[in-house]
């Protein structure tokens, strides 16, 4: 029986990652990075499109997991009639290569274990060729090698590697598997429980810098631990997801492959990093940026590659059965994108960036108005907008919004920091913006804004509105978007993206998915700016009750199968989550502390824009 999407923890070494499930098969892993082909597709197929499972023989009565306190090491305890077994699971830091390192603890009894290995590359397409070299299991088939490292004899059977051994009160059995550029010399040996200890070390070392001190500790901080996860470290790229095509409507085509680097989504993540504590992913976010989007700034992308390629070209593995049956995603065409409001996220988090001294510098700047240029070209275009349409662009208000954001932020970097740029045009671009929002993007009808100019369909991007800081929270117009929200996106407590029913072709989609969890995050958000303080936080606890019993969230929840759906896990989901606990933490609202400028803006609104 296929595992629920919850049943899955992560691991990672800040260069890709693998899920593990709670059964002990690690299900989904790319080798060597986040994009890279997958050596174990299990998650999208079957135990024969590649797995590694290490497990009791015996039947087992109970399981309890959990990571070592600060660390993205696994633990994971069995329960069987014959005893207990402990299996310790994680990624050390990357090395000369990169390792999963797996050991198995005997806890209580005589415990019979089993492992399962099933090397398959190219997202479960390849079976290698396996042989015996210098104590170790190789698996080889085109550039890729594994190597299998451990005491426990091996054998071969229906194209698999096996093993049976028994583990006793005392007993540590290590496995490490490491994969190699099958051109090059074997790979040098890891010493498993050295490796614990610098992984241990790695991840505490990390941890110590943050300095987020508000409530919900051990969500936040899982958070944090998981949105580093998420981190390329060798250039400072940020992936969306470590997976490809979980579904966002089981059974359905709503699924994308999330390995890659939104410039919307990075923003959000450095921010929440940022605002930790955590400087140094801000310097090295910012210098990634710098590089991936050198060049025509005309030719700006909403993602890149994680070392900043461009091209990205989406294509259906049909080998592969797919989660549930949904298509497998390679790739993601919605490269080819124009969205606006990418413009307004990146120009939000470099001017929060430089508020915080890391942001600084000419080269910055240089971009800052080159990427102006192209807001006050292109912000009258219309474009595919936040949630990636394929239906046809269209005037959505949200991406007008981001649009007048980086009109804004632009105008208070030269006030606030003394930068040289066109102030008075883009004082005026952002009167324009703004204008034109509360003609065409509002319906004084229904009183609130619509998801594109002209139309009825609601869109929770909305929320935004006061966040940002375009309209304080108590603005009539604001009052009655978040009623309307609540009225027509708001079902069983959680809020959905956008209007949905068979009448609407806004996405080019069939109607139905999960509740999108960073909208229901944005709702507490906009509660707790409109003092409505007991609201938010019991909308914020419920969307932790949904978190799996390791603290992750995937993008969205399916409210009728109760189960999280979407790529896991998310950043997007935990980026909020993190905004959230601080707003909440501090009665003033949602944070980052910015100005109103709106003619309206009569009192200071604390936002989490690019907390979006």
């Amino acid at each position: 029986m296929a595992l629920l999407i919850e049943d899955y923890a992560l691991l990672g070494d800040t260069q890709t990652a693998a899920l593990v499930g709670r059964n002990g098969s690690i299900d989904w892993l790319c080798f060597p990075r986040f994009d890279s082909g997958a050596v174990f597709a299990a998650l999208l197929g079957t135990e024969d499109h590649g797995r590694w499972l290490i497990a009791p023989e015996a039947e087992v009565r109970a399981t309890r997991r959990g990571y070592e306190d600060g660390t993205l090491i696994l633990v994971t305890e069995f329960d069987t009639d014959e005893g207990t077994v402990r299996l310790v699971d994680f990624m050390p830091p990357r090395g000369q290569a990169p390792d999963v390192v797996r050991i198995v603890e005997g806890v209580s009894g005589r415990v019979r274990m089993r492992m399962d290995l099933k090397l398959r590359f190219d997202y479960g397409r390849i079976v290698p060729w396996v042989r015996r070299q210098d104590g170790a299991l190789v698996a080889v088939a085109g550039p890729d090698s594994c190597w299998l490292r451990s005491p426990v004899e091996t054998f071969g059977r229906d194209m698999a590697t096996l093993a049976e051994f028994t583990v006793e009160p005392g007993d540590r059995v290590p496995f490490v598997l490491t994969w190699r550029e099958s051109h090059l010399s074997a790979p040098k040996p890891v010493r498993a429980d050295h490796a614990l200890a610098q992984t241990r070390d790695y991840w505490r070392t990390w941890l110590a810098s943050c300095t987020y001190d508000g409530d919900w500790p051990e969500a936040v901080i899982r958070s944090l631990i998981t949105l580093k996860a998420l981190t390329y470290a060798p250039t400072g790229g940020i992936v969306a997801a470590p997976t490809t095509s979980l579904p966002e409507q089981l059974g359905g085509v709503r699924n994308w492959d999330y390995r890659f680097c939104w410039l919307r989504d990075a923003t959000m993540t450095l921010q929440a990093l940022m605002y930790a504590g955590f400087e140094e992913e801000a310097r090295d976010w910012r210098r990634w940026l710098l590089r991936a989007i050198a060049g025509d700034p005309a030719e700006v992308q909403i993602m890149y590659g994680v070392a900043g390629e461009r091209r990205l070209t989406e294509y259906i593995a049909d080998w592969l059965p797919g989660y549930d049956g949904n298509p497998v995603r390679i790739g993601n065409e919605a490269v080819d994108q124009f969205q606006l409001d990418v413009y307004g996220e990146v120009m939000d988090a470099l001017y929060q960036a430089r508020t915080t001294g890391v942001g600084s510098g000419v080269s910055t700047w240089a971009l800052q108005r080159a990427l102006m240029h192209e807001v006050t070209e292109r912000w009258r275009e219309p474009d595919e907008g936040l949630w990636e349409v394929r239906g046809g662009r269209k005037h959505f208000t949200h991406s007008k919004l981001m649009a007048w954001v980086a009109a804004d932020r632009a105008v208070r970097s030269v006030e606030k920091f003394g930068l040289q740029g066109p102030v008075d045009e883009w004082r005026t671009l952002r009167d324009d913006i703004r204008a034109d929002i509360l003609e065409h993007g509002y319906d004084p009808e229904r009183r609130t804004f619509t998801q594109y100019y002209g139309s009825r369909e609601l869109d929770a991007a909305l929320l935004m509105v006061p966040l940002v800081g375009f309209l304080p929270a108590d603005d009539e117009r604001v009052v009655g978007t978040v009623a309307a929200i609540e009225r027509e996106l708001l079902v069983d407590g959680f809020v959905q993206r956008y209007t949905q029913d068979s009448r609407s072709t806004t996405d080019g989609l069939p109607a139905g998915e999960g509740a999108f969890l960073a909208c229901t995050f944005w709702l507490a958000d906009n509660y707790s700016l409109m003092g409505r303080r007991d609201e938010a936080v019991e909308v914020f606890e419920r969307l932790l009750a949904l978190r799996n019993d390791l603290g992750l969230l995937s993008e969205e929840y399916d409210q009728q199968a109760h189960r999280l759906v979407g790529n896991f896990p998310q950043a997007f989901s935990h980026v909020p989550l993190i905004n959230t606990a601080r707003n909440l933490s501090r009665d003033g609202g949602p944070s980052h502390a910015r100005e109103q400028t709106t003619a309206e803006g009569k009192r200071s609104a604390d936002t989490a824009s690019s907390s979006a």
